[in-house]
C-alpha cells in the first residue's frame, strides 16, 4: 500500500486518481483504493475535508488526485431569488452538508428534506451526481 501524506503544488500532474463519496473525503486515515487499482493510504491532518482536485504525493513522487464520487441527491432548482434564499436558509438551519450552484442547491439525498422543500413551493428531484458541498464559513479553505 502506497502511503499518501503530503498536499503537492495545484498544478501537479497526477499519475492516478482515487474517487471518494462526501463521507470518504471527511476521513483524515483512509485506505482506498485508486481507480488504476492502486491501493493507497491517505494520512492527513484532522478536520480537513478532501476536496475535488487535490493532489496528494508521497516521499516517492507518486500522486493521486482526489475526485468527488457521483452518489445520489436531491436536487432543487429555481431561478426565484426569494425561494432560493429560502431554501438555503431552512436547509443551512439545519446544518446539512449543501451544495450551492447558481440557481442550484444540492444535498445527499433525504426524503424529509425533501417535502420540506416541496412544502415551501420548490420542485425536488434525484440524481447522481458528484457532491462537493460548500466548505463552511468556520473551515479551512484549502491545505
Amino acid at each position: 500500500m502506497l502511503k499518501l501524506t503530503e498536499l503537492a503544488p495545484l498544478e501537479a500532474h497526477a499519475d492516478d486518481v482515487v474517487t471518494l463519496t462526501y463521507d470518504a473525503r471527511q476521513k483524515c486515515r483512509l485506505v482506498s483504493t485508486t481507480d488504476k487499482g492502486v491501493s493507497i493510504g491517505l494520512m492527513l491532518p484532522r478536520g480537513q475535508v478532501l476536496r475535488k482536485g487535490l493532489v496528494f504525493t508521497n516521499a516517492e513522487q507518486f500522486r493521486v488526485r482526489v475526485d468527488a464520487a457521483a452518489e445520489a441527491v436531491s436536487v432543487v432548482r429555481t431561478d426565484d431569488a426569494l425561494q432560493f434564499a429560502r431554501a438555503c436558509y431552512h436547509l443551512g438551519n439545519r446544518h446539512i452538508a449543501l451544495q450551492i450552484l447558481a440557481g442550484e442547491l444540492r444535498y445527499l439525498r433525504d426524503h424529509v428534506l425533501d417535502a420540506m422543500l416541496e412544502g415551501l413551493g420548490l420542485t425536488v428531484t434525484h440524481a447522481v451526481l458528484p457532491f462537493e458541498p460548500e466548505s463552511g464559513a468556520y473551515h479551512g479553505h484549502g491545505h
